[in-house]
């Protein structure tokens, strides 16, 4: 029974990495094709609107989600709602991308006069090329005919794998297209693991009231004052254009004052004379990574944000990085 079981299960994916291992040689052959679906997608100053039925149209949200989290704003609509009212979602900018092996659901193939009259272009992922969505849709990606996985030969399996790879095939050549760089990826990323690693310096800095920005010639006991305030581990020298000018840590002034003949003296004393000037910083567009890695070589705790001129935009503290997950080190 065991040997049965497993046997069933690579049986099942011997059957669908056929198919997928088949669609490469069948998309050469409809080269030109392929480039008008990614060149349409590339040029929609609207959305891609994904839609499908039964099971490709669960395959279609992903592919949606893809197409969104990667450059290409899009949503779902389901072919039954729209014609309904949803169709009023729909705009001659937008392009629509519709799945179906058959190509003749009858819920996708009712919509066809509709997108006509919006004049919205269609893009058919579909397994038959004859089928009414094929011969109807302004681009038609043939996968050609599959063996479904399912023992019956009935339940969508083989077909949807194909479909969710070509949708993914297509998303990630778009992006491409789009020079879409790590930090645009970013933004649509920003919670867990995967937004911490492309969050940029200038998203996860302290700024306003926080970043302790102080004139070269403060009093030191003044910068210490303005250190407390901000809760923050040094004080940042900046000129009347608020450019970063350099940096005192709390640790800086401990051991000046230790080492001073006359502390009262010293605290009275500008706090560019203990100063380091010039100091390091990082651009605000950078990754925190690339922070971390910099404060891990130089042993920083703290690290100015500053913009393309050298003004300061704010300060990275470690402490606040690793109440956000970061990992140190």
């Amino acid at each position: 029974m065991a040997e049965d079981i497993l046997g069933s299960v690579c049986s099942v994916i011997a059957s669908e990495g056929a198919a997928l291992a088949a669609l490469p040689e069948i998309l050469r052959g409809q080269q030109a094709a392929v480039e008008r679906a990614c060149r349409l997608i590339l040029g929609c100053s609207g959305n891609l609107v994904v839609t499908g039925i039964g099971k490709p149209w669960h395959i279609g949200g992903k592919i949606s989600a893809t197409f969104a989290s990667t450059g290409t704003p899009s949503f779902t609509l389901h072919p039954a709602e729209a014609r309904h009212g949803d169709l009023g979602r729909l705009r001659e900018q937008d392009v629509v991308l519709a799945l179906s092996n058959s190509g003749a659901s009858e819920e996708l193939v009712a919509l066809l006069p509709a997108l006509s009259r919006i004049g919205t272009p269609l893009i058919a992922i579909v397994g038959r090329a004859d089928s009414p969505l094929a011969r109807h849709a302004t681009v038609a990606l043939c996968y050609g005919p599959v063996v479904e996985a399912c023992p019956l030969g009935l339940a969508p399996s083989t077909s949807t794998t194909v479909m969710l790879a070509l949708g993914d095939a297509l998303a990630l050549t778009v992006q491409r297209l789009r020079r879409f760089t790590p930090e645009q990826y970013a933004r649509f990323h920003p919670g867990g693991a995967l937004g911490r690693r492309l969050m940029t310096c200038a998203e996860a800095m302290r700024t306003g009231e926080r970043v302790p920005a102080v004139a070269p010639g403060t009093p030191l006991l003044a910068c210490m004052r303005a250190i407390g305030r901000a809760r923050a581990g040094s004080v940042l020298l900046v000129d009347e254009g608020q450019r970063l000018l350099g940096i005192c840590t709390d640790g800086d002034i401990r051991r000046a004052l230790v080492a001073s003949a006359d502390p009262a003296a010293l605290l009275q004393a500008p706090v560019q004379a203990i100063a380091t000037m010039p100091c390091r910083a990082i651009r605000g567009e950078e990754l925190v990574e690339a922070a971390l890695r910099l404060c891990a070589t130089c042993k920083f705790n703290e690290l100015p944000v500053i913009d393309g001129e050298g003004r300061l935009l704010g300060l990275l503290d470690l402490q606040d990085l690793a109440e956000r997950g970061f990992t140190l080190g």
